[in-house]
């Protein structure tokens, strides 16, 4: 686990590094006073796949098919990260302390015209291609760790910039 060790429920979910020429899709959230950025991801719905809810989430989130997208990675296994104890009665009607998140890594066949972040419930008010290491910067931090340890996962499998 990355970050705290507390005991409660996790948040089953999903997260796509997609890639375009060895940079990384990431977005501005569009309800975080901080203004931070981060990569595709959402909870995984009952008996949905992982793979499933990963496609569900990028196409509610950007408007991407999954006939713009091709997999080529996945974490073997549950990434989990704590919420900071403020945020846990704010999220996910208190159920949960944090995330469980299975991570796909996909280069992107689309063209940037593909991608509409206003979707039906926006999520996100920007986005761009980056650098792993500027996104690494515009992270929350409490999830600053699980994107390291994503980025390293995937090394063998893409040529990040």
């Amino acid at each position: 686990m990355i970050g705290e060790k507390s005991p409660g429920k996790y948040r089953p979910c999903v997260g796509i590094v997609l890639i375009k020429n060895g940079l990384v899709f990431a977005a501005q959230r569009i309800d975080y006073k901080s203004k931070a950025w981060q990569m595709p991801q959402g909870g995984i719905e009952h008996k949905e796949s992982a793979k499933k809810a990963a496609f569900r989430e990028l196409k509610e989130e950007t408007g991407i098919s999954k006939k713009n997208i091709e997999i080529i990675c996945q974490t073997k296994d549950w990434i989990k990260y704590d919420l900071p104890s403020d945020l846990v009665p704010k999220l996910w009607g208190g159920n949960f302390i944090g995330q469980k998140q299975i991570w796909f890594g996909a280069k992107y066949l689309g063209l940037d015209k593909d991608i509409n972040i206003n979707t039906e419930h926006p999520e996100f008010c920007a986005w761009s291609w980056m650098k792993r290491g500027e996104i690494e910067r515009k992270i929350v931090p409490f999830k600053k760790l699980v994107y390291q340890k994503v980025f390293e996962d995937f090394s063998n499998d893409i040529d990040f910039k």
